[in-house]
């Protein structure tokens, strides 16, 4: 990204919700000003918000579908900008401002992005000291001693912290601000992530025994070796008569037998003799080759072959002892999911139980206190939960036994014992909302008590915001709130560890390439993937359209796609014709 033209300072306040930010911020501004410092503040909300009064002008052009609506008045104009499929970047709001009538830019949150900081500390808060683990504090401002080289303020002297700013802000003016310095730091690639989590995932080794019907979908934990052979006898593959290799070329035959299916010719065949035999039926000893009923003309009990141009080739249509599969063998390997041809072939030997991994447990929870259930009246400001039941489904697809704790209110000791009942339960916690940058702090802090929990930043869209570790020994992801990311970081990052759980070797999820039928935007560098739909074109090729809007709330184009369109980091774009890469939906979501 080029850097901003402007010789602006920026700086930033750090702090744990309950500091006091905004409200110091309020009383240092027309300090500032008194100074004759032209002051913008920016500052990151952590949930929905509305500017807006219900019932003004500028409020129902809104909500008509303006998808940016500007106000001007005499005295002051605001823009409002629908931001459906991802939340804004600083750099992107620094761009709005008019930074040839500012002198410094304050920012009230983005506290995880590299930029200059003061960290705000009260004792009475609780919460660790945020300087050790950001190189970009510049300096503290506390009520109680830090032991740290930085410069120490005392957050209660607010001529002194004025100060401080205003220095800052004459020092650093000139310096011309780069938008790539804001970028997040630590953003993995998808396939980096992904294996950053599989590496912390051990499968375990237990293992029970079901009868057969009840093992569909379930995986198998050790290689079922066949007892028997498949075919049991050498049998005939088709209708026809049996005869001998080493007897070819007679004119005729004399039928000795007929062999219907479960039943045998139990004497040896000898030369000029064939037996009539039905499809399944063992060959008669010494009988190695099976002339097709078609080809066949039998008078009492002689019969002919009528072969045209063709010729008798030894050993044609039989089927050997054990050639699909010979006593000992694999007929099953481990961590294969039973689907109805592996119930076929496991029944085909005999066999009435199968030994299985038990079903991976998942906890899943919502978060917020924006969100509630369905069937209730909508309260104002809020936002039915959508996630659980995705989640519920696609859990329940991948073979998963769900136990819902339903939805978590934004307190500390409601995650904290959510977090811990969950991980004494299942064998993997899943909670969708509350990872984003600027999300309510006590979710860091709740899991940095519990467990070992990284905060990822993923290059892709959507679903950027991602957290994986561990409560105690249980793997937790917390997967971003809007409802289209969920779906597909489950299926980047969850389904994978979930098949690793399962017992399932060097899984793989489907894909195929198609054709585009229209351009399809993504920006270099990030996997985009977009709802789509396949079919096959009047060619007989495989092409992909775009299924709809794409933003990251709108379930609907989910619902209408077949399929995940993935755009790779190295493709700029893909225009009409061009390949791209496709996922399908069917038997995932």
């Amino acid at each position: 990204m080029n850097p901003i033209q402007s010789s602006l300072p920026l700086l930033g306040f750090a702090a744990w919700s309950g500091t006091g930010k905004t409200t110091l911020l309020e009383a240092m501004l027309p300090k500032l000003v008194e100074r004759g410092i032209r002051v913008a503040v920016i500052k990151h909300a952590h949930h929905h918000f509305d500017i807006d009064k219900e019932g003004k002008d500028s409020y129902r052009l809104r909500k008509a579908g303006a998808a940016q609506m500007l106000i001007s008045s005499r005295y002051r104009r605001a823009m409002v900008t629908e931001t459906p499929e991802e939340e804004a970047s600083l750099p992107q709001l620094i761009a709005q401002l008019d930074l040839n009538e500012l002198d410094l830019i304050l920012v009230e949150g983005f506290k995880k992005l590299s930029f200059p900081k003061i960290e705000l500390h009260r004792a009475e808060i609780g919460k660790p000291w945020l300087f050790p683990e950001d190189d970009n504090i510049i300096a503290v401002a506390s009520d109680t001693p830090a032991e740290t080289d930085l410069p120490k303020l005392d957050i209660n002297d607010l001529d002194k912290l004025t100060a401080f700013v205003a220095d800052f802000t004459n020092k650093h003016s000139g310096q011309t601000l780069n938008c790539s310095d804001l970028d997040p730091s630590g953003m993995l690639s998808v396939a980096e992530g992904r294996d950053r989590i599989l590496s912390q995932i051990v499968a375990p080794n237990t293992e029970t025994t079901v009868v057969l019907k009840e093992a569909l979908g379930q995986i198998v934990a050790s290689d079922i070796l066949s007892p028997v052979n498949v075919p049991q006898h050498t049998n005939s593959a088709m209708d026809g008569y049996a005869i001998r290799s080493d007897d070819l070329g007679r004119e005729n035959y004399q039928v000795v037998a007929q062999v219907m299916a479960g039943h045998s010719y139990d004497k040896p065949l000898n030369q000029g003799e064939a037996v009539r035999i039905m499809t399944g039926a063992p060959v008669p000893q010494n009988a190695d080759t099976v002339i097709m009923r078609e080809q066949a003309q039998q008078t009492g009990d002689s019969v002919t072959f009528d072969l045209g141009v063709g010729v008798i080739k030894a050993g044609q249509n039989v089927r050997q002892a054990g050639e699909d599969l010979a006593i000992g063998q694999a007929a099953v390997q481990s961590g294969t999911q039973i689907t109805a041809p592996e119930l076929g072939m496991i029944a085909s030997l005999g066999l009435n139980t199968v030994t299985i991994r038990p079903q991976v447990k998942v906890a899943i929870f919502s978060t917020g206190d924006e969100v509630q259930h369905p069937g209730e009246a909508q309260k104002p400001n809020c936002i039915y939960d959508s996630n659980r039941y995705t989640l519920h489904a696609m859990l329940r697809k991948v073979g998963c036994e769900v136990i819902d704790l339903g939805i978590i209110e934004d307190s500390e000791q409601a995650l904290e014992s959510t977090l811990t009942t969950a991980s004494q339960q299942a064998d993997l916690i899943l909670s969708s909302g509350g990872v984003s940058v600027g999300d309510a702090d006590y979710i860091k802090t709740v899991l940095d008590k519990l467990g070992q929990i990284n905060f990822w930043r993923i290059n892709m869209r959507p679903g950027r915001p991602l957290a994986f570790g561990h409560i105690d020994t249980t793997p937790y992801f917390g997967l971003p709130g809007n409802p289209v990311a969920v779906m597909v970081t489950f299926m980047q990052f969850v389904e994978p560890a979930i098949r690793k759980l399962q017992g399932m070797h060097n899984w793989q999820a489907p894909f195929f390439i198609a054709v585009a039928e229209e351009k399809l935007r993504s920006r270099p560098g990030r996997t985009e993937y977009s709802r789509g739909i396949f079919g096959i074109d009047a060619n007989g090729r495989l092409t992909v359209r775009s299924a709809g809007k794409q933003g990251s709330g709108i379930l609907r184009s989910m619902s209408e796609a077949n399929c995940l369109i993935e755009i790779l980091p190295e493709q700029p774009g893909v225009e009409i014709g061009e390949k791209v890469r496709v996922i399908p939906l069917e038997n995932r979501i």
